[in-house]
């Protein structure tokens, strides 16, 4: 992923040096294990351990190795090797192990470390979620289906939407997380025939991962895609609210509007615009993931135990999809907690139809006060379409019609158009939510 995109700790997860360091550590991690076992000289882990090292020296030398030998963990063993000073020492590194031993188990050590800085983001997330939501909770707005009115709700309702969805988020992100914390040290067919299976549990043990009950030369891929399509889904609740936001934010409605920089410029040639690029960047960058999520479907299937065909796909996905996921939850986390409100505009919005949203309401009352309801949804719909198109009001025009104050007078109207009933609830909501 470019720079553009890529925050410094998640940068330095999947940087190369941070994913040698990852496979240095299960290969320290299996020599160790082996020479409790008595296989490894005891000496010879020791030096490993003490000796063996990845920086940007080391990094450059796995690269000018791979040039000549087009295979990057023989590479990398090459070039570690030669770091432990000591080549009867340096024999036992990779002992019993092959290459996807190595890059699998330390796959999911690296999946492991970004998988944190997500589960951060997913919760700093929430809590700004739940501040505004409150702030907002008895703020009226407009409730669109369509794009078109319907009936009133409040912002802290539409923002406590926005929190249960990061919630659920959340779960869905810690299973898939979870699932993926699996190693595998069980050789090029998955028949253990080189360490065996209780030694591969106490390798994984000791790097903090479960071990795969069973496996081929790779971990099965069915994890990774299960993986990245929470990831797909999680980045497309960010591209919801992002998307919202732009609606809101459009100059017929102006509700809402992302935070504006003091120095902030919002077009070369006008300098009067203020555009949501935030979240139009949010909505562009969250189909990248989803198209990486369709990326990790095609590498379940395999050819028999094992081909390649899916690690090509896996050097770009799954970089660039934790690294997007934490940006984009970054770049939510910052808009929502700086988003400005208009409260007035919303309250005008709603009233822009002159009551033509408790038309719902009305049918209701008339249904219950004992007019059929064919004929009450004909009579409303009959000043609704006229109030729609001569811009009058609706409450007015329905308050004389005799139809109607036949079953619901003065009172009963006022009743009917009261803002407050419509609202009633939202409390109760909350209380649901925010538990």
């Amino acid at each position: 992923m470019i720079s553009r995109y890529t925050r410094e700790e998640m940068g330095r997860v999947w940087s190369e040096e941070g994913k040698f360091r990852r496979w240095l550590e299960v290969e320290i991690a299996a020599t160790e294990t082996l020479a409790e076992r008595g296989v490894v000289p005891a000496e010879a882990a020791e030096k490993i351990r003490k000796n063996a090292r990845i920086d940007a020296g080391v990094v450059r030398r796995i690269a000018e190795l791979e040039a000549k030998v087009k295979h990057d963990v023989i590479a990398f063993t090459m070039a570690v090797g030669e770091t432990i000073g000591d080549p009867d020492a340096a024999r036992w590194l990779h002992y019993g192990l092959t290459s996807n031993d190595v890059v699998d188990t330390a796959q999911a050590l690296q999946l492991r470390e970004a998988s944190r800085l997500i589960e951060h983001g997913l919760v700093r997330l929430g809590e700004v979620l739940e501040r505004r939501a409150r702030e907002f909770q008895h703020t009226p707005q407009i409730g669109r289906t369509h794009g078109v009115h319907a009936e009133p709700i409040t912002f802290g309702l539409k923002i406590a939407n926005w929190f249960a969805e990061n919630r659920r988020n959340l779960e869905r992100f810690g299973h898939a997380a979870r699932q993926m914390a699996v190693g595998k040290i069980s050789g090029a067919v998955g028949n253990a025939s080189h360490l065996g299976p209780e030694v591969e549990a106490a390798i994984c043990k000791r790097l903090g991962l479960d071990v795969a009950p069973v496996a081929s030369q790779v971990i099965q891929r069915d994890r990774h895609a299960e993986y990245l399509s929470t990831l797909a889904i999680l980045t497309a609740t960010l591209e919801k609210i992002a998307l919202e936001i732009r609606h809101l934010q459009r100059t017929e409605v102006r509700e809402v509007e992302e935070p504006f920089g003091g120095e902030q410029r919002g077009s070369s040639a006008m300098p009067h615009k203020r555009n949501p690029v935030s979240s139009e960047q949010i909505c562009g960058l969250a189909r990248v993931v989803r198209a990486n999520a369709g990326a990790s479907f095609e590498n379940i299937a395999l050819w028999h135990e094992r081909d390649i065909s899916h690690s090509s796909v896996e050097r770009v996905i799954l970089p660039d999809s934790t690294i997007l996921a934490d940006y984009l939850l970054s770049r939510m986390t910052d808009i929502v907690s700086g988003m400005r409100v208009f409260p007035e505009r919303m309250r005008r919005n709603l009233d822009l139809t002159g009551g033509l949203v408790f038309s719902g309401q009305l049918l209701q009352d008339l249904v219950e006060a004992g007019a059929a309801r064919e004929d009450a949804y004909k009579w409303v719909q009959e000043h609704a379409m006229a109030a729609w198109e001569t811009e009058s009001n609706f409450m007015q025009r329905v308050a004389s019609d005799p139809r109607i104050a036949k079953f619901l007078d003065r009172a009963a109207l006022e009743h009917t158009f009261d803002l407050n009933r419509q609202l009633r609830h939202v409390d109760a909501i909350f209380a649901r939510v925010f538990v």
